[in-house]
């Protein structure tokens, strides 16, 4: 229920639309209810079962009343024209009642189709927005696929379950109710005896209606399963192939894609049992009245013509219980997808430290870009870590042990050991992808957690070992979240980050698309395109993640050169597995397992003997 309560939410955005939805299907109720007491005066009377009423009532104070004056219209119709003709004006007069109200069904259907998609559209932006300002610690614990199943696939699903059949839900009860309100009129005896056979329906496929929710729920997660292994599967294409694994791969698939099949085929059969159920159910409700029925007919308590009204009433409600069981199995379904996404919009984000952090833009935290103002802040850029530890998980190993680290203003301090030794963590720290587990950092003698999370990564440029782009233009990803740049700026940067060159030897220039993740281009032009970005941002702080790792000699001078510019006059934490990239750096800290073994200038740490020099000794091998 509270997660109908939340697709209410969004509804509240369509109000109007909304409205007049709910209007058209009243009324669409109104025309259907209406036809049913058309046909009960004029079966008696044209048939001869009922004598003609001659003579108008004093006054209607009562049913009965109002019976004798609509008998006694239908008397002076007869009477005025002739029996066939009176047949005629009848038959129109119910062409009429259902001409409008299909009418006024359509109209909901207009009404409804841009709420429900706009419903969609904004639950999915939702959905994405709140992806992205996640902290990196929950993608870890969350399979890629997964979460793009529920952003593509669930989030489709809510569509065609739940909001596709809102109209049913709106428009079936009025229906339901008004035709049973005649029934009641007519016969409350007979309509006990309907309502009694009805709830035992209701019984039936409200237990089906249970495990179809259960079953939707398995159903999604297992494609989620299903996207995670595709998108897996083509990111490691490359490895796949070489180790000629592509059999081993495709009956991974196979089996999961056949446990799919076994769960839809499960949960189509208990959906599509709804339907026939229902009618049968209806046809048996039908037989067990038509004998009741006929009893009262033959002792006189009924009139023919009452009888007939009312099982013409009485099929009024089986289509529309029909759909609206039908409609419940389809809320049912889909909210089992709709549960899957609310698990991922009801995460809290731990750093969010205010609602409008979580809605500014990236970039929108007052960073500057190339040509703007130049003069870093007094003070600013300065780094402390005070003891600080930290563990990915609360139940997990420590990866960092009592780090005690300073980074002045302007100074280059470079981060060295071996694989595993939380050189990257402490780089995710800074800009707060991660928090402390115990300490605290302060920049500027502040707690990072006192800053507003898009002023403080305003502050930093990050260059990482893999070269992240996007599948846009060079322009696009050079400005990538950052407002009021020009070309100019644009070109400099590129200049700087020696990109312009190659830039434009490629057919179309700053605006050519470079394929997703980059791949139109070489490693080398790649990591000069991110250094590009970093430059244009013009950031107080680096974060420089191996950026030279895997590019060759000449890629290698070129990077290195657009570094060492973009580093000067600038704090920047350098993170080295080529030691002979660092031996420039203010300070080089050594890390073993999470703990500082060392610190001191390159020179002082050859004369020391101690694991630097190893580490050196070892690449000069």
């Amino acid at each position: 229920m509270q997660s109908f309560r939340r697709l209410l939410g969004y509804m509240g955005n369509y109000r109007g639309l909304v409205a007049l939805a709910i209007a058209c299907n009243i009324l669409t109720a109104v025309f259907t209810v209406v036809s049913i007491p058309i046909f009960q005066p004029f079966f008696n009377l044209l048939f001869e079962q009922t004598e003609p009423v001659t003579v108008a009532p004093a006054a209607i104070d009562s049913l009965a009343d109002l019976e004798q004056y609509g008998g006694y219209l239908v008397t002076q119709w007869i009477a005025r024209e002739s029996r066939e003709q009176a047949l005629l004006y009848v038959c129109a007069l119910i062409l009429l009642s259902f001409l409008l109200k299909n009418l006024f069904r359509y109209l909901a259907l207009f009404f409804m189709s841009p709420v429900r998609n706009g419903i969609i559209r904004d639950l999915r932006n939702e959905l994405y927005t709140h992806l992205l300002h996640l902290p990196l610690g929950y993608f870890t614990e969350e399979r890629k696929g997964n979460l793009l199943s529920r952003i593509t696939g669930d989030v489709q699903e809510v569509e065609s379950s739940i909001l596709n059949v809102l109209e049913a839900i709106f428009r079936e009860p009025f229906i339901i109710i008004g035709s049973l309100t005649f029934m009641i009129i007519v016969s409350p005896s007979l309509t006990l005896f309907v309502f009694g056979l009805m709830i035992f329906t209701g019984v039936v496929i409200g237990g089906i209606g249970k495990r179809l929710k259960r079953s939707s729920g398995e159903v999604q997660e297992t494609l989620g399963e299903i996207v995670s292994r595709t998108e897996e599967s083509l990111g490691g294409l490359r490895i796949i192939k070489s180790f000629g694994a592509e059999d081993y791969q495709s009956r991974r698939f196979a089996e999961l894609n056949d446990r799919y099949r076994h769960r839809l085929v499960r949960l189509l059969w208990r959906r599509d049992l709804s339907s026939p159920l229902t009618e049968f159910l209806g046809i048996a409700t039908v037989a067990l009245l038509l004998l009741y029925g006929s009893r009262e007919v033959f002792a006189g308590t009924m009139e023919a013509g009452t009888f007939i009204a009312f099982i013409f009433a009485f099929y009024m409600v089986i289509d529309p219980a029909k759909n609206f069981s039908k409609a419940w199995y389809n809320v049912q379904k889909g909210l089992g997808a709709l549960e899957r996404v609310e698990s991922v919009l009801d995460v809290k984000n731990p750093m969010a430290s205010s609602s409008e952090n979580e809605s500014r833009p990236v970039g929108a935290g007052g960073a500057r870009v190339l040509g703007g103002e130049a003069t870093v802040p007094s003070g600013s850029g300065g780094i402390r870590f005070h003891r600080v530890g930290f563990r990915y998980r609360v139940d997990g190993p420590e990866v960092l042990h009592d780090i005690d680290l300073e980074i002045p203003t302007g100074k280059i301090v470079a981060l060295a050991g071996a694989s595993g030794g939380g050189k990257s963590t402490i780089a995710d720290l800074l800009p707060r992808f991660y928090d402390p587990t115990s300490g605290h950092i302060t920049l500027d003698g502040r707690d990072l957690r006192d800053y507003e999370l898009a002023d403080l990564r305003s502050r930093f440029g990050i260059v990482s070992q893999e070269a992240i782009l996007f599948n846009d233009t060079i322009y696009n990803n050079i400005v990538f979240g950052m407002k009021d740049v020009t070309p100019e700026q644009v070109e400099e940067a590129a200049r700087v980050a020696n990109a312009h060159d190659f830039i434009i030897r490629i057919p179309g220039g700053y605006q050519s698309n470079i394929g997703d993740r980059g791949t139109k281009l070489s490693g080398g032009q790649r990591q000069r395109l991110t250094i590009a970005r970093a430059v244009l941002r013009n950031p107080d702080i680096l974060i420089l993640d191996e950026a030279t790792s895997a590019l060759d000699s000449e890629s290698e001078r070129l990077v290195q050169e657009a570094l060492q510019r973009l580093m000067a006059n600038r704090t920047a934490l350098v993170i080295a597995h080529r030691l002979s990239t660092i031996q420039n750096a203010d300070q080089i800290i050594v890390l073993d397992r999470g703990r500082i073994i060392e610190r001191g200038t390159h020179g002082e740490l050859l004369e020391r003997g101690g694991a630097y020099r190893k580490l050196v000794e070892l690449q000069e091998v």
